[in-house]
């Protein structure tokens, strides 16, 4: 079983208790970091979206180090131009500590939709859907279109009348 994941803008194919250098990353040492799986394969090969939701790839932060350095030297002949740069990357070793399938993720999103069934703001959710406010902005807008919508028919009756 095998997975290639995504960091920093490389790919790499990693099993588990695999080390291996990427580029940087923003946690601390000892801290588990989440990879984002390209191909997953055991039996199956699974690279649709749908699938890659199930599967989580997760390695832990061994040391952040820095890579070799590498010596940049621009030259152009007969004008006098010479320069010596350098480069050193800045490198993260991880450890692969887990590849799973499953769908873990769905309990978290059960347990957390009765939490907002149970609240008392079910029309502020629904006003937020529908117009992308909240429900006190959506109310004061429907009195404002009501009053302008009722204000509108009264001038057109006007013009109508002074026409005649």
């Amino acid at each position: 079983m095998y997975a290639i994941v995504k960091t920093g803008g490389k790919q790499y194919r990693v099993e588990r208790g695999q080390q291996l250098l990427v580029e940087r990353l923003p946690a601390a040492e000892g801290a588990d970091v989440a990879l984002e799986p390209i191909l997953y394969r055991s039996e199956e090969a699974v690279f649709d979206k749908a699938g890659l939701k199930d599967v989580t790839v997760t390695a832990r932060v061994l040391a952040h180090e820095r890579g070799e350095k590498l010596r940049v030297f621009k030259f152009k002949p007969k004008r006098g131009y010479k320069r010596r740069t350098g480069h050193r990357q800045d490198l993260t070793r991880i450890e692969v500590t887990e590849i799973a399938t499953g769908k873990a993720k769905a309990p978290a999103k059960a347990k957390a939709a009765p939490q907002a069934k149970a609240g008392e703001g079910d029309s502020a959710p629904k006003a937020k859907a529908a117009g992308g406010e909240s429900a006190p902005k959506a109310k004061a807008k429907a009195a404002a279109g009501a009053t302008t919508a009722k204000a509108k028919p009264a001038q057109a009756s006007k013009a109508s009348e002074e026409k005649a």
